[in-house]
């Protein structure tokens, strides 16, 4: 309802200043009784790379690049949360404007080129919340300048490690020149062998589940090396999928901007890219939905594709941060009405 009534001023605003108000509105927020905190347990309860998620519903890297609302944001029911992309030097990414809302089209572009204040700043902040409950993903990139981001990636992992749930790396935005290179297959095992072997050298030992960040925009052969890289390597999960360079049929006059597409016209690239990972791993290795979510009945559709988690971020833009509870609370009626008793039945069964 707050948001609502808000929506008009804060649309008023330039999208990335509206975004830095909804960072800022979140940071005021009562440390309790707030929202609807999921449970530890329950019929949506999920176990994924070893990791307990008390509901599937998490909040996508690019919300909170610096780390500096995941404990709000699990208050508002959201089953996780996933901070970043982290660079390990601090970038001011790429010129303004470049964030776009395409109202007509319940969208956004964004070419924010992995602006964050750096690997020191946001391991301050996780730092400061680890003893807190609630499964955090930190989401790892490369600077933009760097001479070898292979090396960076190992950088952050060695940094963030011992501080996540599980580390995503980000090898999928458009928005650093040359960084989707990356998911070229011999790339993508000199990457992913560097942050297996980056992991086992961080302090006090932990090892937190890898996942990896993929496009959409793939051929089937790229899904098919991902695919056998990632059972291969022993991944946690593929999170399917990042923004598109591609541009469906758009009414917005900002449809020609250039950038990353993300929300409603996503929704069928991303969900077909989905059932193509399916296919490719077998059901071997989990996978996150991401892309054009803004409902419970798109939330359980990509679970019965095959999807053991979902997130949401552009959608969040259009409905408010309160989408992650409502969707939360629809899936359970869905997951009822088809006759399941738990969200892990249903994965893929479309």
């Amino acid at each position: 309802m707050l948001f609502r009534l808000l929506k008009p001023a804060i649309f008023a605003l330039d999208s990335e200043t509206g975004h830095r108000l909804a960072i800022a509105s979140l940071k005021k927020l009562p440390a309790r009784g707030v929202g609807s905190r999921p449970k530890d347990a329950g019929p949506l309860s999920i176990d994924v790379a070893g990791l307990s998620f008390p509901n599937p519903v998490g909040v996508a890297a690019g919300f909170d690049k610096d780390a500096e609302v995941p404990d709000a944001l699990l208050r508002l029911g959201f089953g996780f949360t996933e901070v970043g992309s982290i660079t390990p030097r601090p970038q001011a990414g790429n010129p303004k404007p470049r964030l776009f809302r395409l109202v007509e089209d319940n969208a956004v572009i964004n070419r924010m080129g992995f602006n964050n204040a750096g690997g020191e700043a946001a391991l301050a902040r996780i730092k400061a919340r680890q003893a807190r409950p609630g499964i955090l993903g930190i989401n790892v990139g490369a600077n933009k300048d760097s001479e070898d981001r292979i090396a960076d990636y190992a950088t952050m992992t060695r940094m963030m490690a011992p501080y996540a749930s599980y580390l995503a790396v980000n090898i999928s935005s458009p928005n650093t020149p040359g960084l989707r290179a990356l998911q070229d297959e011999s790339a993508l095992t000199s990457l992913i062998d560097a942050v297996i072997d980056a992991r086992a050298e961080a302090e006090g030992g932990a090892k937190p589940p890898i996942f990896l960040k993929v496009a959409p925009d793939l051929e089937p052969a790229d899904i098919d090396a991902i695919a056998r890289i990632a059972i291969d390597k022993q991944l946690g999960a593929l999170i399917v999928s990042n923004t598109t360079i591609s541009r469906p049929e758009l009414r917005s006059h900002h449809a020609t901007e250039t950038g990353g597409l993300s929300g409603a016209p996503l929704r069928a690239l991303a969900l077909e890219r989905l059932r193509d990972f399916r296919k490719a791993t077998g059901g071997a290795i989990p996978l996150v939905g991401v892309g054009g979510i803004s409902s419970a009945d798109h939330a359980w559709e990509r679970i019965r594709a095959g999807a053991s988690l979902v997130q949401l971020y552009s959608a969040m833009v259009y409905e408010g941060p309160g989408l992650g509870a409502r969707i939360v609370r629809g899936l359970e009626r869905l997951m009822r009405r088809d006759g399941f008793t738990s969200i892990a039945e249903a994965i893929g069964t479309e």
